[in-house]
């Protein structure tokens, strides 16, 4: 039976939950990982802002109890060295409540840092992918991951060294998760993971170097990473999240938009 559009919403928070914690204990094992009364805390305190991750968990959440989780959230925020997220899944709250989720936000010390978009589908397998610019090869080593995450760095603007740290020497990246890297020439120009959660395939840390972009490489890796990780785990739903500019990209692979997503950093 499909999924209603709310159960979508809810999957594409757990889905994060459950993805976001093996991640972030595989990159540091004594991180903050709490699951609290309307909140999920996923926290290394690093400097890949990645890891540094809060979001709300509640179902249809009302004006006082948004207010309330994010003051809480804030605070958890400042408490920490390192900068990171609160993730809202618009979708999870009231309708009614919506409206407000901006001021509330700049009440509790938030400012809103961009937008994004849950997706997901039942759309594996997927035929063999191909690009006649590319060839595909699988991170399995330090080499890969530098590589991997130097285009993190390109696409999201983000300090080489915090992108190199928050995964070069990782076990996980290089043995569960099906990580791939899109070489033209033999340089790496994109790359796309998934790794299993919860019966889904999870697809995460898609990026192309930006002088290549628009070409298909973005699409092509990411099919590679839902092909092989499909195949491995027999898996045939997909859940993602996707940044305003990743979006338009999804739909043609197979995925549909279920939830916005507002993403809030403490003010500076």
């Amino acid at each position: 039976m499909p999924l209603t559009p709310h159960t979508e919403s809810v999957e594409s928070m757990e889905q994060l939950v459950v993805a976001w914690r093996a991640m972030v204990l595989d990159h540091d094992a004594n991180a903050d990982i709490r699951d609290l009364p309307g909140l999920a805390v996923r926290w290394a305190d690093s400097r890949f802002s990645f890891w540094n991750c809060i979001t709300l968990t509640e179902k249809e959440v009302t004006a006082p109890r948004m207010r309330r989780r994010l003051d809480e959230a804030a605070d958890i925020m400042r408490a920490k060295k390192q900068p990171g997220l609160l993730w809202v899944f618009e979708d999870l709250l009231a309708v009614d409540t919506r409206s407000g989720l901006t001021v509330a936000a700049e009440l509790a010390g938030l400012q809103y840092a961009f937008g994004g978009t849950g997706m997901a589908g039942g759309i594996l397998p997927l035929p063999e992918p191909h690009h006649p610019d590319l060839t595909f090869v699988r991170v399995s080593t330090d080499e890969h991951l530098q590589a991997y995450a130097d285009l993190q760095a390109g696409a999201y603007g983000l300090p080489v060294e915090d992108c190199r740290g928050g995964l070069v020497g990782s076990v996980l990246w290089t043995t569960e998760m099906y990580a791939y890297l899109a070489l033209r020439d033999g340089v790496p120009v994109a790359c796309a993971a998934t790794s299993a959660a919860e019966n889904r395939l999870f697809v995460s840390f898609v990026a192309t170097d930006p002088q290549w972009q628009r070409r298909g490489y973005g699409e092509a890796v990411t099919r590679r990473a839902l092909c092989e990780g499909a195949r491995a785990t027999g898996l045939t739903r997909a859940t993602l999240h996707a940044t305003e500019a990743g979006a338009p990209m999804y739909p043609r692979i197979g995925f549909r938009a279920n939830t916005p997503i507002r993403f809030y950093s403490l003010k500076t």
